[in-house]
């Protein structure tokens, strides 16, 4: 059976920008643009379940199929350290937002050791009131 986490680092977040600012709620695309950052971070830290929890899946993952996921985490990871000294750092460029369908496209940057940096796309799908990777 997954270990599925409940998120509560997501909660903590999301509790802390609804208090940051002027008192008023954070807008949707700081939300998600968070989220998506916190996966990264996740991935960055090494919390590979942590992140493979963070992907969102239609049907019931099979455990080989985590493990998979999880493997490709690592590789992704080793292979950037491989080829620029590893990842310092994740910044969030920009989000775009669909409420409609929603969905959204969060851009981040991979600020990594060698000074280099590449912007990403990682497309978010809302489930059930909590942000997603596809």
């Amino acid at each position: 059976m997954m270990n599925v986490r409940p998120f509560p680092a997501l909660f903590a977040l999301v509790a802390a920008l609804l208090l940051m600012g002027c008192g008023g709620k954070p807008s949707p695309e700081k939300v998600v643009a968070a989220t998506a950052k916190l996966y990264y971070e996740d991935l960055l830290k090494g919390s590979y379940d942590d992140f493979v929890a963070g992907i969102d899946n239609h049907f019931p993952a099979s455990g080989s199929y985590r493990e998979q996921l999880r493997d490709n985490a690592k590789m992704f990871i080793a292979r950037q350290t491989m080829l620029h000294q590893g990842i310092d750092r994740i910044e969030v460029a920009d989000a775009t937002l669909d409420e409609k369908n929603h969905s959204a496209n969060v851009f981040l940057v991979l600020c990594y050791a060698d000074s280099t940096n590449e912007q990403i796309v990682v497309p978010m799908v809302e489930r059930d009131g909590i942000w997603l990777m596809r």
